[in-house]
């Protein structure tokens, strides 16, 4: 096994099943973020993360990390507070400030450069990168974003501005995804945040079978229209 050089010239890219165990699902470098090649990426179980100054990185990792929606973990904490919570939220109504609130520094950084930022405004322009914007009164507190695959999500980040927000924001999104016929949302790699909400680890073979499955699953032609997903003062 060894690390590819992606071509300027050509979106094509090797079989995920040739990436390297360390760093784990390190695939190929270079080539650039144009829509097309993103999108092929993606549609093979592919995606960019680097830091910035670094050539662009390519990873499919093995395991991967996936959270079935209605296997969502609402603690008993997050239930109270949802039930009484000072948030609406939203689809697709900012995607532009949540990349950017996704791409503010961190203490360990972020790997959301500008050339980032408008790679993935580009694809939500085109129609297949959406968001999820958390809101307390007209204040954007929190939210996510990512890459529809027909029934499958590929969720890129989240940030988190207020208690509970970025929680709020997986959690309806979770349940609308699940009632528009989502049946899966790629979280990448498992950590602690994510898995305490009820992601899992499986196979990079199997997550390969259920895209290849599930991206040829349309959903609703409405399902990412601009829209309120939740209010909470109904």
């Amino acid at each position: 096994m060894r690390l590819v050089q992606l071509s300027r010239h050509s979106i094509a890219f090797p079989s995920p099943e040739g990436a390297l165990r360390e760093p784990n699902g390190l695939l190929a470098l270079g080539g650039d973020l144009s829509p097309a090649r993103l999108l092929m990426a993606y549609q093979r179980g592919i995606f960019p993360w680097f830091s910035p100054g670094d050539p662009i990185l390519w990873w499919s990792p093995d395991p991967r990390a996936v959270l079935f929606p209605e296997a969502f973990h609402l603690s008993r904490s997050m239930k109270r507070f949802h039930r009484q919570s000072p948030y609406s939220v939203t689809l697709n109504y900012a995607f532009d400030r949540v990349i950017e609130g996704c791409a503010e520094d961190r203490s360990d950084g972020t790997w959301i450069t500008p050339e980032v930022v408008v790679a993935w405004q580009r694809l939500h322009e085109l129609g297949h990168a959406h968001s999820i914007e958390v809101w307390r009164e007209k204040e954007l507190v929190g939210g996510m974003y990512g890459v529809a695959q027909g029934a499958l999500f590929c969720g890129e980040s989240m940030f988190s501005r207020q208690e509970n927000s970025s929680k709020t924001a997986l959690l309806v999104f979770c349940d609308y995804f699940a009632q528009q016929g989502g049946k899966l949302i790629d979280c990448q790699v498992l950590n602690a945040h994510t898995a305490s909400l009820g992601a899992i680890e499986i196979s990079r073979r199997s997550y390969l079978a259920y895209l290849d499955e599930m991206r040829q699953i349309p959903l609703s032609g409405a399902c990412w229209v601009p829209k309120t997903l939740f209010n909470s003062l109904r």
